[in-house]
């Protein structure tokens, strides 16, 4: 069940050098000849035009042939050291990735944050803590959908018969926020069971939202009562695969919400900077133990 938002106080290679081949001995005319003479006899062919190169090279050529792969072996063969790398740079993407298990998993034990738990609908038994690390905060609920701010074609007073044409936080132009494109979320209000603003937590704050396999980026655009948690704007749900109709829309439990301490977009409008900072503080907070 949604009640009306309340107002937020405080809006708010280094390169390697290839090795440089040693410089070619000096050998006399004829000691080159009666050299490549006998090269020839013992190989067959000193290179192909015979010569200084050939000299130079002589038998420990020969023995880098038998003991080091060449350039070609390397394609042919096996991977390489080109081959080595492509695999090195797969490995780290994949353990980097910001994936909804990885984020389910590093939340996967509570250390309370809050000093008791919340509802998640009016009635319903208060069991919902928040819990934190030193890098983001985080609890588990529902998500009711949240249409506050500038009225819209799906987010009005006829489609959802608790909407407030206000939001705690407001744009860079002074504008209400727009729940039907902006991804946001809702926090509690500010009280003796938690202060949101002691975490860390603010009015443009980013937080990572996970549901199923899926993660998705808000920011923190509202607030509401101060014994209920788990809601957030139509854009969020719809984003997340929700039905995100304000009166029928939601879902009951099974939502993930990740607000990183001490992060802000200025521009809480901008979704594309919110998802690249997101992005960014998801991998730290995956980086961490």
């Amino acid at each position: 069940m949604r009640v009306p938002s309340l107002t937020l106080a405080a809006a708010g290679a280094a390169l390697i050098a290839p090795a440089l081949p040693a410089p070619a001995t000096a050998v006399p005319p004829a000691e080159r000849v009666a050299a490549r003479d006998e090269n020839a006899v013992r190989e067959g062919s000193a290179t192909r035009g015979g010569g200084v190169a050939g000299v130079a090279r002589g038998e420990g050529a020969a023995r880098d042939r038998d003991t080091a792969p060449s350039r070609g072996a390397d394609r042919a063969g096996g991977p390489g050291r080109a081959g080595n790398a492509a695999r090195d740079e797969r490995t780290r993407r994949a353990e980097a990735a910001v994936t909804a298990a990885r984020l389910l998993a590093r939340a996967g034990r509570c250390t309370r944050v809050s000093r008791g738990r919340y509802r998640t609908d009016a009635g319903r038994p208060a069991t919902i803590p928040v819990c934190g690390t030193r890098d983001a905060v985080f609890w588990k609920a529902d998500l009711d959908i949240d249409c506050d701010g500038r009225p819209t074609a799906r987010c009005n007073r006829r489609t959802d018969p608790v909407f407030a044409p206000a939001t705690a936080v407001v744009g860079s132009d002074g504008r209400r926020l727009n729940a039907e494109t902006l991804p946001y979320i809702v926090v509690p209000a500010p009280s003796r069971r938690w202060d949101h603003r002691a975490s860390g937590v603010r009015g443009g704050s980013v937080a990572a939202v996970v549901y199923g396999d899926r993660v998705r980026y808000a920011v923190v655009g509202d607030t509401g009562p101060r014994d209920l948690i788990g809601e957030a704007s139509y854009a969020t749900a719809r984003a997340l695969g929700i039905r995100p109709d304000p009166r029928s829309g939601g879902v009951s439990s099974g939502v993930t919400y990740i607000v990183f301490r001490n992060s802000r977009i200025t521009a809480v409008e901008n979704r594309a900077a919110a998802a690249a900072e997101g992005e960014r503080l998801a991998r730290r907070f995956l980086s961490r133990r």
